[in-house]
């Protein structure tokens, strides 16, 4: 996963978060954000993203040329992988 290139706030900016932190919920000036009360468009999990550990796994090649000629496009073998390995572990903990 790449890392965010943002720049490092400046004392001015921290010290206004720190001004903000300290406010009791009720003074915090919130009508200029507008409600939101239609929820039907979100997508639950967008910005998760499960920590990532490398590691070396040894796999039969006829096992993993079938998941690199059956992984649909805009998505790669190994990921493809790691969900079914997901779904093989939901089953077995749900029982199945």
């Amino acid at each position: 996963m790449k890392k965010g290139s943002s720049r490092p706030l400046t004392p001015a900016q921290k010290a206004e978060l720190d001004a903000l932190a300290r406010l009791p919920d009720e003074q915090i000036n919130t009508r200029a954000l507008p409600e939101v009360l239609d929820w039907s468009g979100a997508r639950r999990g967008v910005f998760y993203r499960p920590i990532k550990k490398q590691l070396t796994l040894r796999l039969d090649a006829d096992l993993i040329d079938w998941f690199k000629t059956h992984t649909p496009n805009g998505e790669g073998y190994q990921t493809r992988i790691n969900v079914a390995l997901r779904e093989y572990v939901a089953q077995r903990e749900t029982g199945r």
